[in-house]
């Protein structure tokens, strides 16, 4: 069973960086593609990035592209999103995840991950 904590989040003015952290324990996640998704408040959830077990494949949710990035160290079974030029709509819950998708088009689908963090709030001030 893989136990995932999220660590990083805060409060940041619109146009400044945070940087989030999600350490894999009881379970490697070496072997799990890794994902982040995140919930505002009355919101769906909503996928933000994911990478492959090898961080070979990366996808990135049109609304962060240029504006984030998702990394991973299999060897720390920790992965990374840093965000940058953060807008006030960035504001939300952010949930790490580990799951096994079968193919490119599943990577951003929330219901392809089994495991999930508890979440780190994100507050992006106007």
């Amino acid at each position: 069973q893989v136990q995932l904590v999220e660590s990083g989040g805060g409060l940041v003015q619109a146009g400044g960086s945070l940087g989030l952290s999600c350490a894999g324990s009881g379970g490697t996640i070496n072997r799990y593609a890794m994902g982040w998704f995140r919930q505002a408040p009355g919101k769906e959830r909503e996928s933000v990035a994911a990478i492959s077990w090898s961080g070979a494949f990366i996808y990135y949710d049109d609304s962060v592209k240029g504006r984030f990035t998702i990394s991973r160290d299999n060897a720390k079974s920790t992965i990374y999103l840093q965000m940058n030029s953060l807008k006030p709509e960035d504001t939300a819950v952010y949930y790490c995840a580990a799951g096994q998708p079968d193919r490119g088009s599943h990577y951003l689908d929330s219901s392809k991950y089994d495991f999930w963090g508890q979440g780190t709030q994100v507050t992006v001030s106007s």
